[in-house]
This record gives C-alpha cells, sequence and structure tokens, in this order.
C-alpha cells in the first residue's frame, strides 16, 4: 500500500500512543500505517485498549483504524477520520462467506465494517492486502464515530441495523439465526 502521498507527519513524543509507537521505533504516520496493516488480524484481549494493538501486535478492522484515529487526534490530524459503514457483504466482496449465503440461500449480509476516511479518500489498512474498492460499490450507509465507538457502539448500530432489515427485507431468518450465519 502506498500511504504517503495521502498524508504523512511526525508522531508527537508527548501523547500515550504517539509515545508508544515511537518507543515501537515508528515515528511517522506513513510508517505506522505500515506498520498496523502488517499487523495479524485477530481480537485483542481488551476492545477498549487501543494500545494493545501494538502490544499484542494484533488487531481487527476497529481496533486497527480506531487505534489509528486516535493517533491522528494526538497529532491533530483532523482530516483522518474513523468511518464505520454498513455494507452488503457477499461472496463477491467477502468470498469466504460465499458457501454459507448460497447454503442459506441469501444473497448478502449488511455487515458493519471500520476504515479511515482522510479528506476525501476512504482508506483500509485491516490488512496488507485490504482495499476499500472491494466494498464499495456494496456500501449502504455509513457514520463518522470516534475510537471509543467501536466496542459496544459498533455492535450495537450493527446488530439493531439487523433487526430492521430483516422485516424489511422479508428475511426469513430471526436475528438470531442471522447473525449466525455471519457469525
Amino acid at each position: 500500500m502506498n500511504f504517503d502521498k495521502i498524508i504523512d507527519f511526525e508522531l508527537n513524543i508527548e501523547n500515550k500512543l504517539s509515545q508508544l509507537s515511537i518507543v515501537s521505533g515508528v515515528n511517522t504516520w506513513h510508517h505506522l500505517v505500515e506498520l498496523v496493516s502488517s499487523l495479524p488480524y485477530g481480537r485483542n484481549e481488551n476492545r477498549y485498549d487501543l494500545s494493545l494493538v501494538l502490544k499484542e501486535k494484533k488487531g481487527t478492522c476497529s481496533s486497527k483504524h480506531a487505534f489509528l484515529r486516535e493517533i491522528a487526534i494526538e497529532n491533530n490530524q483532523e482530516n483522518i477520520k474513523l468511518i464505520l459503514g454498513l455494507y452488503k457483504m457477499d461472496n463477491q466482496n467477502t468470498p469466504r462467506i460465499g458457501d454459507e449465503l448460497v447454503k442459506n440461500s441469501i444473497d448478502y449480509i449488511p455487515e458493519a465494517h471500520c476504515y479511515l476516511k482522510i479528506g476525501d479518500k476512504r482508506v483500509d489498512i485491516t490488512t496488507e492486502s485490504s482495499s476499500f474498492t472491494k466494498i464499495e460499490k456494496s456500501l449502504i450507509k455509513e457514520i463518522e464515530i470516534q475510537p471509543n465507538q467501536v466496542s459496544e457502539f459498533k455492535v450495537n448500530y450493527h446488530k439493531n441495523y439487523l433487526k430492521d432489515w430483516i422485516p424489511e427485507n422479508n428475511i426469513s431468518y430471526n436475528f438470531n439465526e442471522l447473525w449466525a450465519i455471519r457469525e
């Protein structure tokens, strides 16, 4: 991934997460984004502690992007936003779920995904191979959130959306069944 054309800045050593990054050998935003995108996908021990992305050397779309947004806040980079998007997860944009959808006769399931918006460009750094273009055409809606909202708020927002979406779209599964299928 090449993010240096979007934005780069030196990290401020006086702030908590920026300081942790610098101690880890990372001094610039560009280098931090490269590092975070190279970390394996995995849930952190405590979803409220964003420092665990670096300490445990892993993270999800939520924790990685929330961590980066918090670093941006610490460094007065207000043009870097944390976005919660809902998209139509199907076998085209998320091949691993394809068999489950076909088996259950479902075209798609609305899925919640976090990413950054830098200026007017959407950036997904979940993994080194992540690209927002994979879900761009399937985007249903998006909202800006704060880093502390990637835990409970994101899950509740997603669940509430699905609870409304099921009857509106005459889905033959109840919420618990649909949630189990997407898991």
